[in-house]
């Protein structure tokens, strides 16, 4: 179910911290094209793939959380991993929506685990916390871009 954009500006309200389905990334041709087209940067615990959303969501941001299984054979262990990483996400992500919804863009990425140990929860927070500045970093260079180009 598509929700329109003013529940997002009333979710945003609310306390509630949710992951909600419409959240993650599981379109097949969204992510191909994000992989082909999408830019990238790293830091020392995730590499993020990331782009502007063409394709209208009920929310400003869509995830997906990817753990290699040649690093991490046992599947137990990945989803370990890719829970630990959404949970961090879920309780931060209010900062990137609040940003994403002032400047009224909407992106997609996908972040993908680095290294083959399993690192613990305070590592995972403190790296996606950095990973959700430098979104915030990157599309506020975007927006002033789309802006100068409008006016120029």
């Amino acid at each position: 179910m598509q929700r329109p954009y003013s529940y997002m500006l009333l979710f945003m309200k609310t306390i509630r911290e949710t992951f909600d389905k419409s959240e993650r990334l599981s379109s097949r041709k969204i992510i191909e094209t994000l992989f082909e087209t999408g830019k990238i940067f790293h830091n020392y615990l995730f590499k993020v793939v990331w782009d502007l959303s063409e394709y209208p969501s009920g929310f400003p941001a869509q995830v997906a959380f990817s753990v290699s299984k040649r690093g991490f054979r046992l599947s137990v262990t990945r989803n370990l991993i890719r829970r630990r990483m959404r949970e961090v996400y879920r309780k931060n992500k209010r900062l990137l929506y609040e940003h994403l919804i002032a400047q009224n863009i909407q992106i997609v990425f996908v972040v993908i685990l680095k290294g083959n140990t399993v690192p613990d929860y305070l590592n995972i927070e403190k790296s996606i916390k950095e990973v959700i500045n430098k979104l915030i970093a990157v599309t506020s260079q975007k927006s002033e871009d789309r802006s100068q180009k409008s006016l120029g």
